[in-house]
């Protein structure tokens, strides 16, 4: 508007850039110097204020409100001022605050870090719509962070800690989980926080982590799995039956772990990251966009494509750049580890409990045979709760679901 106004004038220039010439000219008028703000005429003076503060500051006022110093003097026979002119008083010097010790409990952030399969693993359970209205299945997914496989699923009529219990314990021995190996992050659900669930944990030497209290993106990666699963374009609205929601994601989660290019994982498969394949997939990769660019260089104008790296950490709450990082939280219910192996464990029809393996010499993921014959976005990270759209996130070229 500077540049422009002189020469084709304020009008003009306003009017090709959309502006309102009251607000150009109310910029160009100087702002005017407010004036100091006068004394009130009844206001106390300096040494009337100092009285007040000083009867304030006697011995016997000093464990007392305002109100009640000011109602006795009122019964003495004084009035000095205003009950809230006593305030002021107190608040000009600084000594007005809380009267009560208060302490407040914050809870520790948990900062997770992963660099490799089988360090972290993030669970979670969620509802699915049975054939009523008020019915519900439940849904327990147990989900490794760094390669986003799926170690363990189970659908249940109920949330159980029992029911929990049993499918981590399979879903460890399945993946050869040694004492010291392993942190297990949940919310603060009420079979996560059980007293079964700490305890089994406790004996096989794993460190449980929760999210904080009534913060929705602790647990990002869980949350980012379900979004998967409820957004597939086969998810029906509501299950029949149990045996429905079983048959519904046996072959979903087959899917996820062995088909689902994720992108959060360099469009891989969470097999491939799971079982050590992810570097000889990219090397294939990398040899097809060699091909092409030798083929057309013309249509590859800034460089040369290559198939993007796997990234090396993942983090849940990854620390300011100003505090060093300290990747897990002890469990306090921890007891020291103990050097056992898991013992082997079932899960009954009526619970309708399932666990994935996949051998490590495969490329792609393989079904193991069920333990019944029932059959059953960063990603996303934001508190949660604040999944992020999955679309949004590719686009923005984050982690999506």
């Amino acid at each position: 508007m500077t540049d422009l106004a002189p020469t084709v004038g304020t009008q003009a220039a306003c009017e090709a850039l959309g502006m309102s010439r009251a607000t150009v000219y109310r910029h160009r008028r100087p702002r005017p110097t407010p004036a100091p703000r006068p004394r009130p005429a009844r206001a106390l003076t300096a040494a009337e204020r100092d009285a007040v503060r000083g009867e304030l500051h006697q011995s016997r006022f000093v464990d007392l409100a305002p109100a009640e110093v000011y109602a006795t003097l009122l019964d003495e026979g004084r009035y000095l001022c205003s009950l809230r002119t006593m305030y002021r008083v107190l608040a000009a010097a600084h000594e007005v605050r809380e009267r009560r010790n208060q302490l407040r409990h914050v809870a520790p952030t948990p900062e997770l870090l992963a660099t490799r399969p089988n360090e972290v693993w993030s669970w979670d359970i969620t509802k699915l719509l049975g054939p009523a209205k008020w019915t519900y299945f439940y849904l327990y997914v147990i989900l490794d962070i760094f390669s986003r496989y799926v170690v363990g699923w189970m659908v249940a009529h109920q949330e159980r800690a029992a029911l929990a219990e049993r499918l981590i314990e399979v879903a460890c021995e399945t993946q050869e989980i040694v004492p010291g190996q392993l942190t297990i992050h949940a919310d603060r659900g009420a079979s996560m926080t059980s007293k079964p669930v700490a305890l089994l944990l406790a004996d096989l030497g794993i460190t449980r982590t929760h999210s904080r209290p009534h913060v929705s993106n602790d647990n990002p990666f869980s949350e980012a799995q379900f979004k998967t699963l409820k957004y597939r374009p086969t998810f029906p609205e509501r299950f029949g039956s149990l045996q429905a929601a079983r048959a519904f994601c046996q072959p979903f989660f087959r899917w996820y772990n062995a088909e689902h290019r994720h992108t959060g994982i360099a469009l891989l498969t969470p097999a491939m990251v799971h079982y050590g394949q992810a570097e000889a997939v990219r090397a294939q990769r990398a040899d097809v966009l060699a091909a092409a660019y030798t083929a057309h260089p013309e249509r590859f104008v800034r460089k040369p494509p290559t198939p993007p790296a796997v990234p090396d950490t993942v983090w849940i709450n990854p620390p300011a750049p100003t505090v060093g990082p300290e990747p897990r939280i002890p469990d306090a219910m921890a007891s020291q580890l103990q050097d056992q192996r898991l013992s082997g464990s079932t899960i009954d029809d009526l619970e309708g409990g399932r666990y994935l393996d996949t051998p490590e010499n495969e490329v792609t993921a393989v079904w193991r045979p069920a333990l019944t014959s029932g059959a059953h976005c960063t990603d996303c990270r934001t508190p949660t709760l604040r999944t992020r759209c999955a679309r949004r996130a590719r686009r923005r070229g984050l982690a999506g679901c």
